[in-house]
């Protein structure tokens, strides 16, 4: 019977083997284990970490966790869990955000855990170490406020809680410890009555150790059941093979490792093929693999306030059928004492944020504030720290808000986040495809698209011909001459060269050639094409009067640095800076104003504010284009992107962004 850890397995295995006997552990759950071809002679009572990675996973989609990290021990038990736990993680669409490895060696982790967590986007970790380290891993994390409200732990064995001073007590409650168990928390069968004896045999020959039927550990019973697995095949092996008292009989070599059990095969196929209901729940093995065929369970183990201190309470139970189920007599309490369940996200909560502001009168405004006493302080008001505000309150972060200077571009502010300067930057700040190879955005803060802002006309009365009014009557004269002029010109020199005007009559003709006279004015394409050379020359020079014009480059004002700069260097002039340079929004009205710029391009929240409350001799032309958002840039993969957008997303949902 045995052994108990992973990294002893195939070595007993292979002595097994080799002489020929079973060898069946209670407690080594390494995968790599199950292959019957590696390891012939070898059997276990114990689930595989395959089954228990399969649970643990379950327990994560069932509490909507999406990653996790994992502590795991540098030997066979340790990368075989790690290797499983991973597998089964992304079956499953979950992740693993990272690992540590312990050395059994030196004792030690292989990383700062405090530096490796703390900087992990993760906060619920999984430990996979053997009993004897679990304490020193735990004081360690217990030493760096690693455990407790900002952390979930899920251990793979139990240990002493006595060892732990009574005021790391409240970090601890919450931690989940994950163990295999008998088949009766599923509402199984198991055999009570061979439980029973064993459990008056033990009290009754060695009552100084036995604890108590309810406090007998799991791992005894799978080892009991591999103890009554060999009664049960050699009392079979025993009536099939001989009939004489010595039914075991070993080869006669000089060295033992060289002796061999006689029909061992009979013995092999005894097992494979027996079927039994053990301490445990149902016993049977199979000639293809080293694990019991039928389900595996678990339980999940809650460390809990008691009247004596702490303790662990059996929360949760697993089964293959049922998946993870609440214990009903008991309450699962949460890190710090809640009945809420934890997200496997870092969060925000008690994190100082550098924040980097840009002041704008719109968005981010400093106004003077007297107190009672007459001193005066700066407040900034305005959209952005009123966003700022409602972060806070939902997140509970601390803000170190930094105004950034006044020469600062947009661009510019991307940069000092990629840096590090800031941690964010909360402003009226686009998203593009050059930022965002920089840097991380939020979801959206803002809905946006930019405006044309111009200089206002003064008003006009509006009457039944004022589309006659923006030409004078001399020019209306003029066209209609040209007109008629034209037409006459053009039938005169294309009435008996062009094919379609000899077709028909001389009114009918002379109604065309007015007709695509009138086309060329207005830029139609009226399916008449000058034949002669005079009347191509003819309709030439009365394209000319169809030509639109067009504001000039450098009588654009663009922000330098920001996203409509990029959107008219793409979209509008090719590359070319031919544009008016300006430095603030400010500029840009005021540019207008002195008549330095004919148009200015300006997003849609400052341009509808400053035209309608600031400034009333400008206006906005035309509909929004480049349509975007605005959002919050972060570093690349910032572990607490997901935190902060969820919070974004439930202001948006409750109103509280758009009010």
């Amino acid at each position: 019977v045995g052994p108990e850890y992973s990294s002893e397995a195939p070595i007993i295995a292979g002595i097994g083997a080799r002489i020929g006997i079973p060898v069946i552990s209670q407690s080594a759950t390494d995968p790599t284990l199950s292959n019957r071809n590696a390891y012939p002679a070898f059997y276990r009572t114990v689930p595989s970490d395959n089954a228990a990675a399969l649970a643990i996973a379950q327990l994560f989609l069932t509490y909507n966790w999406t990653s996790c990290l994992i502590i795991y021990q540098n030997d066979a038990f340790g990368n075989g869990g790690a290797t499983a736990i991973t597998n089964a993680f992304l079956k499953n669409g979950l992740g693993i955000a990272g690992t540590i490895v312990f050395d059994i060696v030196t004792l030690r982790l292989q990383d700062n855990l405090n530096d490796v967590l703390t900087a992990s986007p993760t906060r619920i970790v999984v430990l996979w170490v053997n009993p004897p380290y679990v304490p020193s891993i735990i004081q360690n994390a217990l030493d760096y406020d690693l455990i407790g409200s900002n952390y979930l732990w899920i251990t793979s064995a139990s240990f002493d809680l006595s060892n732990f001073n009574q005021t790391c007590y409240p970090n601890l409650i919450g931690l989940l410890n994950l163990e295999p168990t008998v088949t009766s928390v599923a509402n199984a069968p198991i055999n009570a009555t061979l439980l029973n004896t064993a459990f008056d045999l033990w009290n009754q020959y060695e009552p100084e150790t036995f604890p108590g039927s309810n406090n007998v550990d799991n791992y005894a019973l799978f080892a009991f059941d591999a103890a009554w697995t060999l009664v049960q095949s050699l009392q079979k092996f025993c009536s099939i093979t001989s009939n004489t008292s010595s039914c075991i009989s070993l080869s006669n070599a000089t060295y033992c490792f060289d002796r061999y059990l006689f029909n061992s095969n009979t013995l092999f196929d005894i097992i494979n093929n027996m079927e039994f209901l053990g301490v445990s729940g149902h016993i049977q093995f199979s000639a293809n693999t080293t694990d019991r065929i039928n389900g595996s369970y678990y339980v999940a183990n809650n460390i809990q306030y008691s009247s004596t201190g702490i303790n662990f309470v059996q929360a949760l139970s697993y089964s293959d059928s049922t998946g993870w189920q609440r214990n009903t007599l008991t309450q699962l309490i949460w890190p710090e004492n809640t009945l809420a369940p934890p997200t496997s996200g870092a969060k925000l909560e008690g994190v100082k944020l550098i924040l980097g502001l840009m002041q704008s009168t719109q968005y981010t405004n400093i106004i003077n504030v007297a107190d009672a006493f007459g001193n005066t302080t700066f407040q900034l008001v305005g959209y952005i720290p009123d966003l700022i505000n409602l972060l806070q309150t939902k997140l509970g972060f601390i803000p170190d808000i930094r105004l950034a200077p006044s020469n600062q571009t947009y661009n510019g502010l991307v940069d000092d986040v990629a840096n590090g300067i800031y941690d964010l930057v909360v402003a009226d700040l686009t998203v593009t495809a050059n930022r965002r190879e920089k840097v991380d955005f939020s979801n959206s803060i803002f809905d946006n698209s930019v405006r044309l802002v111009i200089r206002a006309q003064p008003d006009i009365q509006i009457d039944l011909f004022s589309f006659l009014k923006p030409f004078s009557w001399d020019l209306w004269l003029l066209i209609i001459g040209t007109l008629i002029f034209g037409s006459i010109l053009i039938c005169i020199v294309e009435r008996v060269a062009n094919e379609r005007l000899r077709e028909k009559s001389h009114p009918a003709a002379y109604l065309m050639i007015i007709w695509y006279t009138f086309g060329n004015f207005m830029g139609r394409d009226v399916k008449l094409h000058p034949k002669t050379i005079a009347g191509r020359l003819i309709s030439s020079a009365m394209f000319f009067l169809t030509l639109n014009g067009e504001v000039p480059g450098n009588r654009i004002g663009l922000l330098v640095g920001s996203a409509s700069l990029e959107y008219y260097l793409t979209e509008l002039s090719g590359g070319n800076p031919n544009y008016y340079p300006l430095y603030s929004r400010d500029q840009i009205y005021q540019s207008l104003l002195d008549d330095k710029i004919d148009v200015g391009f300006i997003d849609t929240g400052s341009a509808e504010y400053m035209t309608n409350d600031v400034y009333c001799n400008l206006t906005i032309a035309g509909s929004g284009f480049d349509v975007g958002i605005f959002a919050i840039p972060m570093r690349k993969g910032w572990i607490y992107a997901n935190d902060l957008d969820v919070a974004l997303l439930l202001l948006r949902e409750s109103g509280d962004l758009n009010n």
